[in-house]
């Protein structure tokens, strides 16, 4: 339904793990079996695709503003043995559609699991789960103001749920953190190439000077909230078009 496992080995099988065209290979990687079946009647999720735009790039500008930023600042880089060679504001293009194919990758897998898993599982958990992501974040990032990657990111994700949650009251939070919790499989499988698990070196490199230093694999912790950060700011705004547009008509 969300992830054909044999997909991605058989394609990575065809690819060349130290070509040029590693990066590339795993945005379209990332981005097609979702692009696919966003045409099939039951999901109807290309029907979507108005609200999905806006709810992609509006979050991606953002993220692209502060990946140029760490960039900039020796927080992250790039390796370009692993590149194109296509550069924009000192960011490998890559990059740019990164911030396109993974959001439409998890939106998707949003919709196709409220639709295919109607009951929503962590309804009774998801105000446990929010407190303690907010204040757990919240007391990391403080204490770790000397750490930019660390400060800025777990902060940031502790402000946009505690405003998510008790000031906008968003109903949809329960159903997110599920949604996470299953997209982490493939996030696990592509971040995990993406900083050296399986190739001789990273496509994307991190100063552990500005991080906790702890991994999961070869995947800074860091990077689990950060992209959960940027999947709910992809989701909210998903969502808020939708509801805007019923409010309108009504």
């Amino acid at each position: 339904m969300l992830w054909n496992a044999a997909c991605p080995i058989q394609i990575l099988q065809k690819m060349n793990l130290t070509s040029h065209w590693l990066y590339l290979g795993l945005n379209i990687l990332t981005i097609s079996i979702p692009l696919l079946r966003s045409f099939e009647p039951k999901v109807r999720f290309a029907s979507k695709f108005k609200f999905l735009l806006p709810a992609i790039l509006a979050p991606g500008t953002l993220f692209i503003i502060w990946d140029v930023l760490f960039t900039r600042m020796g927080v992250w880089g790039f390796n370009d043995d692993y590149l194109l060679g296509i550069q924009i504001l000192n960011l490998p293009l890559e990059e740019y559609l990164f911030f396109i194919t993974i959001p439409y990758a998890c939106v998707f897998t949003y919709e196709a699991l409220k639709y295919f898993v109607k009951k929503d599982l962590l309804i009774h958990q998801e105000n446990s789960i929010s407190v303690v992501l907010i204040l757990g974040l919240f007391v990391v990032g403080i204490l770790h103001l000397d750490k930019w990657y660390t400060s800025v990111t777990f902060i940031s994700t502790s402000a946009v749920i505690f405003m998510l949650k008790y000031v906008l009251k968003v109903e949809f939070l329960s159903r997110f953190y599920f949604t996470y919790a299953v997209i982490l499989v493939p996030f696990f499988f592509i971040n995990g190439i993406l900083t050296g698990t399986g190739i001789p070196d990273q496509v994307v490199w991190y100063n552990d000077a500005e991080n906790l230093g702890i991994r999961i694999g070869t995947i800074p912790l860091e990077d689990s909230v950060y992209g959960m950060l940027l999947i709910l700011l992809n989701v909210f705004l998903f969502e808020f078009l939708q509801k805007k547009r019923i409010t309108r008509i009504r």
